[in-house]
């Protein structure tokens, strides 16, 4: 399975101190040096991710170019449009990618795409992660990555774990 990674999926995974399931779910995990410029750029500016160190076992690979029309998009992050690009070059099966506007570029390219929540998902899924919800509730409060009440809920029915129980 080829997979390529953006920003904001690897950085949240770090946050939580779960980088690793990315291999163990994956394989190997590409990235373009622009998303890592970004991880290390957020580290160094941003008080919640100071420390955080970018994953060795994630390899880099620039794409051979990033002159597509939709790379033009004010609303992609230098990040998604290398991410995208690398993803089609190297006919990815899988990109790891949170934003809407990048979601939706790789949705229009035909490819797809996998988030944060369902990493995190299929990591419960495969017993590699217990209990959902105290990571759900680190990342609301201490990482500010929102998802409202309903998302939260349908991601923990789905993990099994009660929605109620974790309020």
């Amino acid at each position: 399975m080829i997979v390529v990674a953006d920003t904001s999926v690897v950085l949240n995974l770090c946050f939580l101190r779960l980088a690793p399931i990315l291999p163990l779910l994956f394989g190997e995990v590409l990235t373009p040096p622009e998303v890592k410029w970004e991880f290390l750029h957020l580290t160094g500016t941003d008080s919640r991710f100071a420390g955080l160190e970018f994953p060795q076992f994630i390899v880099l690979e620039a794409p051979l170019t990033m002159e597509y029309d939709w790379a033009k998009s004010p609303l992609l992050h230098m990040g998604e449009v290398a991410a995208l690009s690398l993803a089609l070059e190297v006919k990815a099966d899988l990109v790891l990618m949170d934003e809407a506007e990048g979601r939706a570029a790789a949705s229009a390219l035909a490819l797809k795409t996998m988030g944060l929540l369902g990493i995190l998902l299929r990591a419960r899924e495969l017993s590699l992660i217990h209990p959902l919800a105290p990571l759900l509730d680190r990342l609301d409060r201490e990482a500010r990555f929102w998802m409202g009440p309903s998302l939260r809920a349908a991601v923990l029915r789905a993990a099994g774990e009660s929605p109620e129980e974790n309020s």
